[in-house]
C-alpha cells in the first residue's frame, strides 16, 4: 500500500477523520510503537512501510517495555487528546497496518507486543476480540440508573477505583485484561493507591465511592444512593467479564458486599 491509501484506510476506520488528523494519528502511533517494539521487530515493519512513514517507526534506541495503558497515554500526549480518542485512532492505525503489512510481519508485530496489546493487535489481525466497548459499558450503567453519559462515566470511575483498592493485585490484573483500555485508568489508580488489598466494611466502601463521586457525605440517603450506583457499575462489570473472572475477582469479598456485588455474571 502507498501512503495515501494507508491514510484513507485510517480515516475510514476511525470514523471519518480528516487527512491531517489521520496523519497525526499514524505518526503518534508509529512513533510510540517504535519506542515499545524490540529493534528487530521495528526493522521488520520498517521494510514494508512507505517512505513517508519510515521516519516515525525508525529508532536507534533500545525498546522500553510498557503496557497498553502507557502506550495509549503516549499516543494521547502526542496527539494532544484524551485516551479514549487515542484508542480509537490507534485501533484505526493498527487496522491499516493489517492491510499494509504481510501476514508474517503482522505476526512479528503481535509477538513483539504481547497479549496485553490484543485490543490493538486484533485490529491488524482482523480478529474478533470479545471485549465490551467502554461506551457500551457506560451506556449500560446509564440505562440502569436513568443517568446521562457524563454521570455514568463519573459513577463508573468512582466504583472501579474503590473496587481496585479492595481487591488483590492479581485479581485486578485479570480484570484489566478483560476490559476495554478506557476502563483501565480508575482500576490502576486504585491499585497504585494501595499496594495490598485493603479490607473495609461495605459502609466504608460506599463512603469512599461517594467521596470519589464528589458527593456531600452529609446528604440524607447518601449511602443508599451510592449503593444504587455501585450495584449498577458492578452488575455491568459482571456482564463485561467471564463468569470465572468475576468469581475470581469477588470470591473473597465478605457476605455484606452481596447487596451491591452480583454473586456471578450472566
Amino acid at each position: 500500500m502507498d501512503y495515501e491509501q494507508i491514510i484513507a484506510v485510517i480515516r475510514r476506520a476511525a470514523g471519518g477523520l480528516s487527512s491531517e488528523e489521520a496523519e497525526l494519528a499514524v505518526h503518534a502511533t508509529l512513533q510510540t510503537l517504535a519506542e515499545r517494539l524490540p529493534r528487530g521487530e521495528s526493522l521488520h515493519i520498517l521494510r514494508e512501510l512507505p517512505v513517508q512513514l519510515k521516519p516515525w517507526i525508525y529508532t536507534v534506541t533500545d525498546a522500553t517495555p510498557f503496557d497498553i495503558d502507557e502506550f495509549l497515554n503516549k499516543v494521547a500526549d502526542r496527539e494532544d487528546t484524551d485516551v479514549e480518542t487515542a484508542l480509537r485512532h490507534a485501533r484505526a492505525v493498527f487496522f491499516a497496518l493489517g492491510d499494509a503489512l504481510s501476514p508474517a510481519e503482522v505476526a512479528h508485530l503481535a509477538h513483539g507486543l504481547g497479549q496485553g496489546f490484543d485490543p490493538l493487535v486484533a485490529e491488524a489481525q482482523r480478529r474478533y476480540l470479545d471485549i465490551m466497548p467502554a461506551d457500551q459499558f457506560f451506556g449500560r450503567v446509564a440505562l440502569r440508573l436513568g443517568a446521562d453519559d457524563e454521570t455514568a462515566r463519573k459513577i463508573t470511575a468512582a466504583g472501579l477505583e474503590i473496587l481496585a483498592v479492595r481487591l488483590q493485585a492479581g485479581q485486578l490484573e485479570d480484570l484489566i485484561a478483560r476490559l476495554d483500555p478506557v476502563l483501565h485508568a480508575p482500576l490502576r489508580r486504585g491499585m497504585s493507591a494501595t499496594p495490598a488489598a485493603e479490607r473495609m466494611p461495605v459502609q466504608e466502601f460506599l463512603r469512599q465511592v461517594a467521596r470519589k463521586e464528589g458527593a456531600d457525605l452529609d446528604e440524607t440517603g447518601l449511602l443508599e444512593e451510592t449503593a444504587r450506583h455501585a450495584r449498577a457499575v458492578f452488575a455491568t462489570l459482571s456482564e463485561a467479564v467471564s463468569d470465572q473472572d468475576w468469581f475470581d475477582a469477588t470470591v473473597q469479598l465478605p457476605d455484606e458486599y452481596r447487596a451491591i456485588v452480583p454473586a456471578r455474571a450472566r
